[in-house]
């Protein structure tokens, strides 16, 4: 994986749900649900119900947690 985020920024009015980019940055950074949550600091449930679409999650939220993942992978590779 040489970068998380291919969309950093999706357009307004695309296809794919916020629950489900989401769910795609939780894949692409390779961890459950679990360590997502405990990563991010969000209960379990939340993150559970985001993902099903039960529950809506602010798009600045979602910005901010794939901005956190980019910077962090940024920072692990200049270490290496």
């Amino acid at each position: 994986m040489n970068y998380y985020f291919t969309n950093a920024m999706r357009l307004e009015g695309d296809l794919m749900s916020r629950g489900k980019e989401v769910k795609e940055l939780r894949e692409k950074m390779g961890m459950n649900r679990r360590e997502f949550s405990d990563y991010y600091g969000i209960p379990y449930r939340t993150v559970q119900d985001w993902e099903a679409e039960k529950r809506e999650l602010p798009e600045y939220l979602l910005r901010l947690m794939k901005y956190r993942a980019e910077v962090e992978y940024m920072i692990k590779g200049n270490e290496s």
